[in-house]
């Protein structure tokens, strides 16, 4: 079941005018709490958002790859606290990539928002924007968000000529990619 699903799952990001059903955003949320954490710290905390104007504004978060979020039914939103794990990136991507699988086991498209380390203009950064508007504490940093949504439109998968075999090292750098 795995392997079909990595094979297919695409980045969305054109979304069908229909909400997400409740019953699939709590899969969704249990599927990103039961992501991998390290040293079982759980620094991660998640904001669910379905309300069309804040995902609108969320959509301005960055000037470039964000845009979409607008018209997507729901957007998850993952921070991480810097003072509970050293490893907090590690462990939101983790839950990210989680949720985006999740997303697409369900039927689902679903598109990764960069946030951390991204500026909204020269005077802000992404995640301080986003914080601002969702009112999380400083300790919390934005990793990502997640949006999630009907797909409205169809993209074929990857196919295996597109893999980079290339970067592939067996034994040691340099040994045979296959």
């Amino acid at each position: 079941m795995f392997m079909p699903l990595i094979r297919t799952r695409r980045s969305i990001r054109k979304y069908a005018d229909k909400p997400v059903e409740a019953e699939k955003i709590d899969l969704l949320v249990e599927a990103a709490l039961r992501s991998p954490s390290s040293r079982s710290f759980n620094p991660w905390t998640f904001i669910v958002v379905t309300e069309q104007k804040m995902l609108e504004r969320l959509s301005t978060a960055k000037p470039h790859g964000a845009s979409f979020l607008k018209n997507a039914p729901l957007g998850i939103v993952v921070c991480g606290d810097a003072e509970k794990s050293d490893v907090w990136v590690e462990d939101t991507s983790i839950a990210s990539t989680y949720i985006q699988l999740a997303a697409a086991s369900l039927g689902l498209g679903s598109c990764w928002i960069q946030i951390r380390e991204r500026r909204r203009d020269d005077a802000t950064w992404a995640g301080d924007f986003i914080s601002d508007q969702l009112d999380i504490p400083e300790r919390f940093m934005v990793e990502s968000i997640i949006a999630v949504g009907y797909p409205a439109e169809d993209k074929p998968p990857h196919g295996e000529d597109e893999l980079q075999h290339e970067k592939v090292h067996r034994g040691a750098y340099g040994g045979s990619s296959r």
